[in-house]
């Protein structure tokens, strides 16, 4: 076993770059729009276009591809169809005929597609380091310790789980398992009210905001009614008191894109841009979603846009590459659509889907090579399949 030596100051002089790229000093000149100074580089390969558009050609029928609004664009170029997670994963089911379906999103979204498609198609996620960390914030093991806390507490019984769709298999297949429902950002709501036709309380995994904005400002809930659970704390952190008084028992996890937006950047953007409207994802922080002038889902605020009369002014929250996708699409249209934040937020881990992943995986594949396959174990997707089914019956 090794332990690690503190490092040495580097002699590096202390200039305002040096001491951006450390994290310790901001720019107070960067993103005000859609366009900044940490844009994705080009593909390195000018090529790349057309062996990806060679490559999907020879498969023909063979191949579906989908794609994540949150993807660049010189992915969702190829996709077939785009959308959210769910979207996508039930679009994928639809095409039967198709012996591949290449997932251009994370590994969660790439799992739900295995676990909707038929047993003999192939689902493929490009680059598998293609991650969530909200996905990543609730593990099953942490999870089962959550419901032996939930048990001791004498609680349980009365416990219904509602899982967010930006969960693993082992979750969905935990929510099956013990009697809960799975939810988008769209039907959160619908699933909750559901799950309190069942319970007394619900556990919401693995996103504390959705949880939280979906109860309070949806349902006329108090913030007293929640509590944040901590896996990485005895008992979550929690009291059983506070435990058998609350209604919502909230995981503590978050979208790391999401999350990073504040009141302060509403209070910016309105400073900036007089008459704008803020428009957030459902994922923010409750006081952002507060100050907020409409809340929505992704498709949401793709649909609020296009509804938008023209030489409107929005400031959207949420990821980078679908708000400067849409300002792009709108612009002819005279609506201005800006960022919510002054600071790039490109969603890390679902770039890790670019144009060199996906030429690899469309040539392997028309090669007769079957790469990074997707495939969730028999009994998770029989429990997973059945929180997915019973979010598909809600009214």
């Amino acid at each position: 076993m090794t332990t690690a030596q503190p490092r040495q100051d580097l002699d590096v002089p202390a200039t305002p770059l040096a001491l951006l790229l450390l994290g310790r000093e901001s720019d107070p000149k960067s993103e005000r729009g859609v366009e900044c100074p940490g844009d994705l580089p080009a593909a390195s390969d000018p090529d790349l276009v057309e062996r990806a558009r060679a490559a999907k050609e020879k498969l023909g029928d063979k191949v579906f591809v989908l794609g994540h609004h949150y993807q660049r664009d010189e992915v969702i170029q190829f996709a077939d169809v785009t959308g959210d997670s769910f979207k996508l994963a039930r679009d994928a089911a639809a095409r039967p005929e198709a012996e591949y379906i290449v997932f251009c999103g994370v590994h969660f979204m790439a799992e739900s597609a295995d676990i909707l498609t038929d047993d003999d198609q192939k689902v493929v996620l490009p680059d598998l380091a293609a991650g969530c960390s909200m996905a990543d914030m609730a593990n099953a093991e942490q999870v089962a310790e959550c419901w032996d806390v939930l048990t001791e507490a004498g609680i349980a019984e009365q416990v219904v789980p509602v899982s967010y769709m930006n969960s693993s298999a082992d979750i969905k297949a935990f929510t099956g398992k013990h009697g809960g429902t799975i939810c988008t950002s769209s039907n959160a709501k619908r699933a909750l009210d559901w799950a309190f036709e069942q319970g007394e309380k619900v556990l919401f995994l693995p996103d504390q905001h959705l949880g939280r904005n979906t109860a309070v400002r949806d349902m006329g809930m108090t913030l007293d009614d929640c509590v944040v659970y901590n896996p990485h704390k005895p008992g979550g952190g929690l009291t059983v008191e506070q435990l058998r008084a609350a209604k919502m028992i909230l995981w503590r996890g978050h979208c790391s894109v999401h999350g990073r937006f504040s009141l302060d950047s509403v209070n910016d953007v309105r400073e900036r841009i007089p008459g704008v409207n803020v428009l957030v994802h459902p994922e923010c922080k409750h006081e952002v979603v507060a100050a907020a002038d409409q809340v929505g889902s992704t498709e949401y605020i793709i649909k609020a846009l296009e509804a938008a009369p023209a030489g409107s002014k929005w400031a959207i929250g949420t990821e980078l590459n679908l708000v400067r996708r849409l300002a792009n699409r709108f612009a002819d249209e005279g609506k201005e659509i800006v960022f919510l934040d002054k600071t790039v937020c490109f969603c890390s881990t679902m770039n890790r889907i670019d144009l060199p992943h996906l030429v690899w995986t469309l040539e392997s594949l028309a090669e007769g090579n079957l790469v990074n396959r997707i495939e969730v174990d028999r009994e998770t997707e029989s429990f997973a399949k059945l929180a997915l089914e019973r979010m598909l019956a809600l009214p």
